[in-house]
């Protein structure tokens, strides 16, 4: 089992607020004492990285084969009540406990358990290890990672990104847009407020919409009853402003989101928010010239919904995932990978109930499972 690497990726801390070098480092010394380099795709900064690196076939070739893909980044434990260190990985009752375990490290310390293996094999298709930076604040690093492994045109024929599903091969998930709205009003002392605009009412008007939206989408649908919400989802979840009691707030930011299920125009739906926060803008405007309100995309990843009959999805469940015809709620790169033609499921162990939670754990049972998988792909590709 993968064990020993789980634990190791576990006690670095890569919270998405963190570079994830350190982990990232580790990895390219393990591959490099195997014989296989890494390409490293930065953000601007350079405090953070993507690797891509390609176990070549037997033949030499580098292009088509499979694709497994990973993010390297965890969210944070901040105000968590934790029974153990969250970066002191613990077993405990058959649970492997530590952040980071569910979401999604087991799934990338099983495979690199496998690069002595992977590396030494003679493969009938490559392999390629694919890596990602701040997935957890909108798939941020995998649209690089994925733009580089268009550039190197790989044109991989399956791609398994091993979120928590319990072993479920997972066809399908919605799509997210996060969009930031910053109100900008005028200051007042509160015994004057005809003399101020209230940026905090004003953006109360837009979290009212949001939720009328969302109220649509419940009664109106579309849906998709493979969903367990099947139908898109509207949500404000972030609201900042106001610095007195006595003092008309002159600034209001708030984040919200939006969840589309296939089919749902997430291009339109944008236009739809942003058209409101036009009208809210010329209102306050009338009240002052000088107010504003800034709209601007948070982070955005696509859906995946990968249509029945795709061959990577008798591939996957033929090496030992549980065929399901369940879409689920939350967000992974994966959308990224179909989007850029590369047909691709989502398979991993444990279960998303856990992930982001205090004491979050897998079940040992699901990373024996997760091996299990992975060594019936290496069988396969051996031949």
């Amino acid at each position: 089992m993968g064990l020993d690497w789980i634990t190791r990726l576990l006690r670095v801390d890569t919270t998405s607020r963190d570079s994830n070098l350190p982990l990232i480092d580790l990895v390219v010394a393990e591959l490099r004492a195997h014989g296989v380099e890494s390409a490293l795709v930065h953000n601007e900064d350079g405090t953070k990285a993507n690797l891509l690196a390609t176990f070549p076939a037997a033949d030499g070739t580098t292009t088509g084969g499979i694709v497994l893909s990973g993010h390297t980044d965890v969210v944070p434990v901040d105000g968590q009540q934790w029974s153990s260190d969250p970066f002191a990985p613990e077993i405990r009752d058959g649970r492997l406990y530590g952040r980071g375990t569910c979401d999604m490290k087991g799934f990338i310390g099983s495979v690199l358990a496998r690069v002595p293996e992977l590396a030494d094999a003679p493969l009938r298709e490559p392999v390629h290890l694919a890596l990602s930076y701040d997935e957890e604040v909108g798939c941020v690093g995998a649209i690089s990672l994925v733009d580089e492994i268009v550039r190197r045109e790989l044109r991989p024929r399956a791609c398994i990104v091993g979120e928590p599903t319990s072993m479920r091969v997972i066809t399908g998930h919605k799509s997210l847009t996060m969009i930031r709205v910053a109100f900008h009003g005028v200051a007042a002392h509160s015994s004057r407020t005809p003399h101020g605009v209230n940026a905090i009412e004003h953006a109360a008007q837009l979290v009212r919409f949001v939720r009328g939206v969302a109220d649509q989408f419940r009664t109106e649908g579309p849906f998709d009853e493979h969903h367990d919400v099947p139908f898109t989802t509207a949500t404000v979840n972030q609201i900042e402003g106001g610095i007195a009691v006595n003092t008309v707030p002159a600034v209001c930011t708030l984040t919200f989101e939006f969840r589309a299920i296939a089919g749902v125009d997430v291009d339109a739906t944008i236009e739809k928010f942003y058209a409101e926060a036009r009208r809210i803008e010329q209102s306050m405007q009338q009240e002052n010239p000088s107010a504003r309100v800034e709209v601007s995309i948070g982070a955005q990843a696509p859906g995946l919904d990968t249509p029945q009959g795709e061959d990577v999805i008798e591939f996957v469940s033929g090496l030992g995932g549980a065929a399901s015809s369940e879409k689920v709620a939350y967000g992974t790169e994966a959308g990224l990978f179909q989007r850029a033609g590369i047909p691709t499921v989502v398979c991993g162990p444990g279960d998303i109930a856990q992930a982001h939670a205090p004491d979050e754990f897998v079940e040992i049972d699901q990373l024996h499972r997760c091996d299990a998988l992975l060594d019936a792909l290496l069988s396969h590709l051996r031949g």
